[in-house]
């Protein structure tokens, strides 16, 4: 199941599937590239940032960004 990065529940994985065109080199950076295996750990409500851990780092973003990362969710 396909779902945006923001949507993800805590501690869901997934693999990224596709980064919209203007976000990729600024979620590269952080290591978010497509085929990358990422984990969601918590988020804060109300517009508040996303923690997720890729290549056993973690990293925040904010909501907006977090929209435009769609993620193939395990099962």
């Amino acid at each position: 199941m396909q779902r945006k990065l923001s949507e993800m529940r805590y501690e869901e994985k997934g693999t990224v599937k596709t980064i919209e065109g203007e976000f990729r080199e600024k979620v590269a950076g952080m290591g978010i590239r497509v085929g990358k295996e990422i984990k969601m750990l918590t988020k804060q409500p109300m517009r508040g940032p996303i923690v997720v851990v890729v290549d056993e780092a973690k990293t925040s973003l904010g909501l907006e960004i977090a929209k435009k990362i769609i993620v193939e969710v395990k099962k």
